[in-house]
């Protein structure tokens, strides 16, 4: 039998094979669709990334064997917000359709990640009529609710009416549905504005790279905290720089920290190198707000780092902190505790609800200044609280999130909806139960 062809899609931000993570819509989505579409040729499948050519970058860009990347352009040269990208998926449509480099596959599934990608999935899936998986990442719905208590945010720029009708067309078009937590899933199925019958709907949460992310000796995370320069207890928080990552909150909670541990210091690895206005405009708020709280000295804000680099900066941290305003699930706070550093982890969110406090994490609620000071302090504080969650919270994640486990899940469910033919059955369950 010859290889069967899945297509990932994911058309919004900085898609390459190493990410440059940080750069504007360019995060844990991107390393996702990457990492899955590995894992998924390891299982034995090709796999081609289709997202939107911009910036002069190539056509076609090997990621590794089974593995590549295909850029279409669509909309000019130019970077396009994923919130208005949308207005181009008709191009980007019909440049796939003509295009003699993907017209000489055969696609047996179709994954599509966030809703812009998704309204792409949905018409190619009708034109080749092939099976359409779509995982939403993040939905309107939840976003507009979260964002909607943030004192003076002007919500019209995230086009959440177009955004939600979209999104219930692609739900109820799309075969399988595959939410990260379950808060999605909660939303999928008893919101009135999707209301997706359970039955479509395959729960399975993000995975980390266990080759790159794990757990060192305590001797080990010393020699790197020197190397990094981190003498101080050092909290860290890492990601994109977006209003939704909630930084400004975890700086309102500083204070409460330094009158306990006044040490410490908060490092925020967030944005990209090369920043965008808005991101300029953001770095700018979190230094003034910084500054007023009378912290501007125990706060370092710096730019995201590659993967390898990155799992160094959790082990050299002593706390990690996921303070999102709304996460869907939370790849970072998953590389944090796979690499052993007690992790506090927003309410607001999907993941918290999948792990135990005090035992693999804290949980608290960002907005919550004494709460989220006191969940930073505690493993600060406490020896046994700290090695506790180090070694329980990398226990836990190397069980259940690991990309072999996401991708053999995923098959699972393809197979069991005969949304894809997986030859070797009995391979997957022995493989999901050694897991």
């Amino acid at each position: 039998m010859a290889t069967q062809r899945i297509l990932m899609i994911s058309t919004h931000g900085y898609v390459a094979s190493v990410p440059e993570l940080g750069r504007p819509d360019t995060g844990g989505q991107v390393v996702y669709v990457l990492e899955l579409s590995k894992a998924l040729a390891r299982q034995g499948f090709a796999v081609d990334i289709l997202t939107r050519q911009f910036e002069g970058r190539p056509s076609l860009e090997v990621v590794e064997e089974n593995v590549q990347i295909v850029r279409v352009p669509c909309g000019g040269d130019d970077f396009i917000p994923k919130e208005i990208l949308v207005q181009h998926v008709p191009e980007l449509i019909r440049r796939v359709l003509d295009d003699p480099q993907l017209a000489q596959f055969e696609y047996s599934l179709i994954n599509s990640h966030y809703w812009d990608a998704g309204v792409v999935g949905a018409g190619l899936a009708r034109a080749w009529d092939v099976p359409h998986v779509h995982t939403p990442h993040s939905m309107g719905v939840l976003k507009r609710k979260h964002l909607g208590d943030v004192a003076d945010e002007d919500l019209s720029a995230y086009n959440f009416e177009e955004r939600i009708r979209r999104e219930r067309m692609i739900y109820h078009q799309a075969e399988l549905l595959v939410p990260t937590g379950a808060e999605q899933t909660d939303c999928l199925n008893e919101s009135d504005e999707y209301n997706v019958p359970l039955e479509k709907i395959a729960q399975i949460p993000p995975g980390f790279d266990d080759s790159v992310f794990y757990r060192l000796l305590d001797g080990q995370r010393t020699v790197i905290k020197e190397m990094m320069g981190w003498s101080a207890p050092t909290v860290l928080a890492a990601g994109r720089l977006a209003l939704n990552k909630g930084y400004d909150l975890l700086i309102r909670a500083f204070p409460a920290v330094l009158r306990r541990i006044p040490d410490a210091q908060l490092v925020l690895m967030v944005g990209s190198d090369r920043p965008s206005a808005e991101e300029r405009r953001l770095q700018t708020e979190l230094k003034l707000l910084a500054g007023e709280l009378g912290v501007g000295s125990r706060v370092q804000i710096t730019t995201c780092v590659s993967q390898s680099r990155l799992a160094d900066c959790y082990r050299a941290a002593d706390v990690f902190v996921l303070c999102s305003r709304h996460e869907p699930f939370g790849m970072t706070a998953i590389e944090a505790m796979a690499c052993g550093t007690p992790t506090v982890i927003t309410t607001h969110g999907g993941l918290w609800e999948e792990l135990n406090w005090g035992h693999e994490c804290i949980y608290c609620d960002p907005y919550d200044v004494e709460a989220l000071a006191n969940a930073v302090c505690s493993p600060l504080q406490h020896h046994r609280i700290r090695h506790q969650l180090s070694r329980q919270g990398a226990t836990t994640v190397r069980e259940r999130y690991t990309w072999e486990q996401v991708a053999l899940q995923l098959l699972r469910r393809c197979r069991s909806e005969s949304l894809l033919q997986v030859t070797d059955s009995l391979q997957i369950e022995n493989a999901l139960e050694s897991n």
